[in-house]
């Protein structure tokens, strides 16, 4: 299975929290896991990536932290600018970022376009 990681952006902890919890509310089957952290470095990504039950999405963890790592090595500038955003935006926010193995995040966009 190939995987995906993306930083999407910087978010209030509240509103991420309240996101999550409407998210496991869904009875609609995912395969994408929405991680939040308060540090914008790659270890905080992959500590975060482990805290999601290995049974929860029956991923292989090694490949999903490879996939963080390549984002991280491959996206250098981009990584600094969430970083800096983060830091502007103060106490109380997360940096978000999206996992998902590719086919599941496929499927998402086409039912989001409605094919």
């Amino acid at each position: 299975m190939q995987y995906t990681f993306e930083i999407l952006g910087v978010s209030p902890a509240l509103y991420f929290f309240n996101y999550q919890q409407q998210q496991t509310q869904n009875t609609k089957e995912q395969v994408i896991e929405y991680l939040g952290s308060h540090k914008c470095t790659l270890d905080a990504f992959i500590q975060s990536v482990e805290t999601v039950p290995p049974t929860k999405w029956d991923w292989e963890l090694e490949q999903v932290i490879n996939s963080i790592i390549s984002f991280w090595v491959k996206n250098a500038d981009s990584v600094q600018y969430w970083q800096s955003r983060l830091k502007d935006a103060g106490n109380n926010t997360l940096i978000i970022a999206r996992v998902s193995d590719i086919k599941a995040l496929r499927g998402e966009f086409e039912f989001l376009l409605g094919k």
